[in-house]
């Protein structure tokens, strides 16, 4: 017994380290550029997943949408709602504030779980805005690692062009478009055997 809870206690600090690893805020050459300037109040509202790079957190998500809320202090409210391909609808929410004061283009994103309640400080993501349409209508969001993509749109549909002009987008920032998961049609959306 006193094996396994070591065992436990040693895996817990491993993720720990990892968090704190990919929670980092260096700026890196090797980068992907975000933009300059997001306007909250323009980019609040709801924004559908066109696709995603794989992930943990989303293994079961057939369709994935986002609210962002500004909040008096600055900070934006998050509620993610994940589709699974049975139909049910599951959510999360939580907070998200700029890494750096005065700069909207990073942002750090903590949802409100049991391990950001164990981790307070350790468990939150980068959330960066590497395109955003003039017109606030498309968007692609990563991570410095590379590791996590989002193609967003205000719409659940885009037009051919629109979706390969995201893509371009994304491969000039250097992501691997090949593993993107994309959103399964509505059709086929609670039609799982």
């Amino acid at each position: 017994m006193k094996i396994r809870h070591s065992l436990q206690i040693a895996a817990l600090a491993m993720v720990t380290l990892l968090m704190a690893g990919c929670a980092s805020s260096r700026e890196d050459s090797m980068d992907p550029k975000t933009v300059d300037h997001v306007d909250l109040k323009r980019y609040q509202g709801t924004w559908y997943e066109l696709a995603r790079m794989p992930m943990f957190f989303q293994r079961k998500c057939a369709q994935s949408q986002a609210h962002y809320a500004l909040k008096d202090d600055g900070t934006i409210a998050v509620t993610n709602r994940c589709r699974t391909i049975e139909g049910k609808w599951e959510e999360a929410t939580g907070t998200a504030s700029p890494q750096i004061p005065g700069k909207t283009d990073k942002l750090w994103v903590v949802f409100d779980n049991w391990f950001s309640r164990l981790l307070p400080g350790v468990a939150k993501g980068d959330y960066w805005v590497l395109y955003l349409g003039d017109d606030y209508k498309t968007a692609l969001v990563g991570n410095p690692s590379r590791k996590y993509l989002w193609l967003l749109s205000r719409t659940a549909h885009v037009s051919e062009q629109t979706k390969n002009e995201l893509l371009s987008k994304a491969q000039q920032q250097g992501y691997d478009t090949t593993k993107l998961i994309w959103r399964v049609d509505d059709s086929k959306i609670g039609k799982a055997n």
